[in-house]
């Protein structure tokens, strides 16, 4: 049903991620910072986000995007939007560390229906349609089905969070959860990129996810992954942007005995 908006998806995530690869570890990143110092764009960044949103305005016209660096455009009361971020994990890659991806998602009427993250430097691909399952091809082979972990206790659990962006200036940080969590779990990863944990915790890489502060685009597509790979998902609070929980339904219990 979704199979056209899929093969879109994802030839454009593709086509991002050889945009990405091509500044990836060079000296013409053109860094620059956003909101304050932690947060920062690259030219990839933009140079995505502009390949995707034009080919998706010139395909589907009538379509809504939101995108992270360009904001809304298209058509603002269509029954469809495109969530984009076109490089999650900036801070990564303008260190030259290999975790980020581009995520792709479309919602019909709020609803996700496609969700695409491709991380180019490890040419891992996730998808899911609604109602399709989750799939993970690896070095551009035949998908393959993906599932949560099945661990139901936090002790042999390794779980990943990440911190909001001012954390220098608001306590309110993530710090005094990872505090709490920190000696009931084997170990505590802070990969970088939202939308790859997510898709980490779909694939059973991670056992469980929790941060705070993130943005739609962040978590549109690796979201519905997860839920397709039969993950569970709760809100964490309502007043630090979009803040979650993500596991199976054990873990998300566990991890919210300590989270806040």
């Amino acid at each position: 049903m979704y199979d056209e908006f899929l093969t879109f998806a994802v030839a454009l995530a593709r086509e991002a991620g050889q945009i990405q690869l091509a500044y990836f570890r060079g000296n013409d990143l053109a860094i620059r910072t956003k909101s304050n110092i932690s947060d920062v764009v690259t030219r990839a960044d933009r140079e995505s986000e502009e390949l995707i949103a034009g080919a998706i305005v010139e395909r589907w016209p009538s379509h809504a995007i939101l995108g992270e660096e360009g904001g809304s455009r298209g058509a603002a009361a269509s029954d469809y939007r495109w969530v984009i971020d076109p490089l999650d994990g900036t801070t990564n890659y303008s260190q030259g560390l290999p975790v980020f991806a581009v995520s792709i998602a479309l919602q019909y009427r709020g609803e996700p229906i496609v969700g695409v993250v491709y991380a180019p430097y490890l040419n891992e691909l996730f998808t899911a349609a609604r109602g399709g399952g989750a799939y993970l091809s690896t070095g551009g082979g035949t998908p393959q089905p993906i599932h949560v972990a099945g661990k139901q206790s936090l002790p042999t659990a390794v779980v990943a969070t990440g911190f909001p962006y001012d954390k220098d200036r608001n306590p309110d940080n993530n710090a005094a959860n990872v505090a709490r969590i920190l000696p009931h779990v084997r170990d505590l990863r802070r990969m970088g990129a939202a939308a790859y944990d997510l898709c980490a915790v779909a694939a059973g890489f991670l056992d469980g996810f929790w941060e705070l502060g993130l943005h739609e685009w962040d978590v549109a597509a690796g979201s519905l992954i997860l839920l397709e790979a039969g993950g569970v998902i709760r809100e964490l609070r309502a007043d630090r942007g979009v803040s979650l929980v993500a596991g199976n339904a054990a873990i998300v219990d566990e991890i919210g005995r300590y989270v806040e």
